[in-house]
């Protein structure tokens, strides 16, 4: 069963491991699906059962998923399920070594990568999803005058909100209230610029 805390990703080899592109599409494929099979994954990001289960075995070797119970009959089929919350991975405990440095940074370069290939695919799409989805979605900048201890605080204070809309929303599907209901993606940055 998944734990209901984030996992901090502190060594190098997990940081590798979640860092590569197809292991990093899959670990969000699980938070999606919650439980899911190789071959079930391997149509969703179109590659064969047999390299996504590679992978889905690299991932659980670094803790960060997990098998799951059966769902079907089939013994042949190996169900997983991600291991904790979420992960999170911070730069102060990669600083210690350049090449500790440099994975952490082509790590988050990569997560930023995919986050905007998703952003531009839902814009791609978007007619699909119709007004109410349209009007409900949202781009913005704010560009603020912070410290860092300011910007720390807003951080929390969001990471609560947004914690406190997931519960909600999960409850509220858990009693039955699935009309309408989809996946949203909320990445949010802020960080430090000089004009």
């Amino acid at each position: 069963m998944a734990s209901k805390e984030n996992r901090r990703i502190t060594d190098l080899g997990t940081l590798k491991a979640l860092a590569h592109p197809l292991r990093l599409k899959l670990y969000r494929l699980m938070f999606v699906a919650e439980v899911a099979t190789a071959s079930q994954l391997a149509e969703q990001v179109d590659e064969a059962v047999s390299l996504v289960s590679y992978h889905l075995r690299k991932l659980a070797e670094h803790g960060l998923i997990e098998e799951a119970e059966p769902r079907s009959g089939d013994a042949r089929e190996r169900w997983w399920q991600r291991a904790s919350e979420g992960v999170s991975i911070r730069d102060e405990d990669f600083r210690d070594a350049p090449e500790k440095a440099s994975a952490h940074v082509a790590a988050i370069r990569l997560f930023q990568d995919q986050r905007s290939e998703m952003y531009r695919t839902y814009l791609d799409e978007r007619e699909q999803w119709g007004r109410e989805w349209n009007r409900a979605s949202h781009d913005a900048e704010s560009l603020l005058r912070l410290t860092a201890p300011e910007l720390t605080e807003f951080k929390e204070e969001l990471q609560n909100l947004i914690k406190r809309y997931d519960e909600q929303g999960r409850a509220r599907e858990a009693a039955g209230e699935t009309e309408g209901r989809e996946h949203v993606a909320l990445h949010v940055y802020g960080f430090p610029f000089r004009p």
